[in-house]
């Protein structure tokens, strides 16, 4: 009924795009991961030591969005008919364990310089987070706008990683902040324990989502409503019945039961077979393909074989 199943040209275009946002987060990261160390060494602070030592392990993070969306966007071929799409999720959930990783380690060490004295941290040292949370909060914004506009799991999920870095930072200059002010040099230790907490669930948070692209979790009821709207109004078709919708990547597959009458040839049935399909890829171009099953009309309430 249908020809074989291609990702659209249009997601490959839009794998690459991600790629180079990614790209450019690893160099961003690797620039203001060296900053923050060099300035937590001289400045006494160890919240801003440990944020550097994330916006480093972050470099992994988008390498590994890089590669997979990469790897997502390279043609069908014999061993993978259906692409490369899920490469890209899988980026995402690896960027998530990262994301939990991360936090854990920045807890422990956290716990580790609120338990060891040391010296009040540097006021100059609230300069640098300042400029870091700009950058970043800029960088996540640019990223997740990218991300919710092709409909990239995994970029989405990279803009994160640099939003939970300008949350790190931020809360880095607050405990500097209070450390100045009351004479407690483990604030900033605190700070940073209280952010690992923060990172942590927002990794969480961002691996339910991934997650559930892989288990091909059903995308929202609206998709649907709209698919079966559109192949309702194809001329011949009489009535719908089974609509089961997944994401591989960017892209939808759709399996679609329709009904017309029990009388038409096959000749007729193909024909309003593949009349659906286009006017459903038209109307949604990120659905690569529909699968179209035929059926009588009076049959469509009996059970499938």
């Amino acid at each position: 009924m249908s020809e074989p199943a291609k990702p659209t040209t249009a997601s490959a275009h839009s794998y690459l795009s991600g790629a180079r946002l990614a790209l450019a987060g690893v160099m961003v990261n690797a620039f203001l991961g060296i900053i923050k160390i060099l300035a937590g060494l001289l400045g006494n602070t160890y919240a801003l030591i440990a944020d550097g030592v994330e916006s480093l392990l972050d470099i992994f993070g988008s390498l590994a969005v890089w590669f997979g969306l990469r790897v997502a966007a390279a043609p069908p071929d014999d061993e993978h008919p259906y692409g490369h799409g899920k490469a890209e999720v899988l980026s995402a959930i690896l960027v998530s364990f990262t994301v939990v990783a991360a936090a854990i380690g920045l807890a422990v060490q956290s716990i580790r310089e609120i338990r060891t004295p040391h010296g009040l941290p540097a006021t100059w040292t609230l300069i640098v987070l300042v400029g870091v949370v700009i950058v970043k909060e800029l960088l996540a914004r640019k990223v997740g706008r990218a991300g919710v506009l092709i409909g990239s799991t995994a970029v989405k999920t990279d803009a994160w990683h640099h939003r939970s870095d300008a949350i790190t930072s931020a809360l880095a200059f607050v405990g500097i902040v209070i450390a100045r002010v009351t004479d407690y040099a483990a604030a900033d230790d605190w700070a940073a324990l209280f952010a690992s907490g923060l990172i942590a669930w927002n990794g969480v948070l961002l691996l339910r989502p991934a997650l559930h692209e892989a288990m091909d979790t059903a995308p929202s009821k609206s998709l649907e409503e709209q698919i079966r709207a559109i192949a309702t109004k194809v001329p011949g078709v009489t009535a719908l019945d089974q609509c089961r919708i997944r994401k591989m990547g960017l892209d939808f597959y759709v399996d679609l039961h329709v009904g017309v009458e029990a009388t038409l040839t096959v000749r007729e049935g193909h024909r309003i077979a593949h009349a659906v399909r286009k006017a459903v890829r038209e109307a949604h171009p990120p659905v690569a393909d529909v699968l179209i099953h035929i059926e009588p009309d009076d049959e469509l309430d009996d059970d499938d074989e």
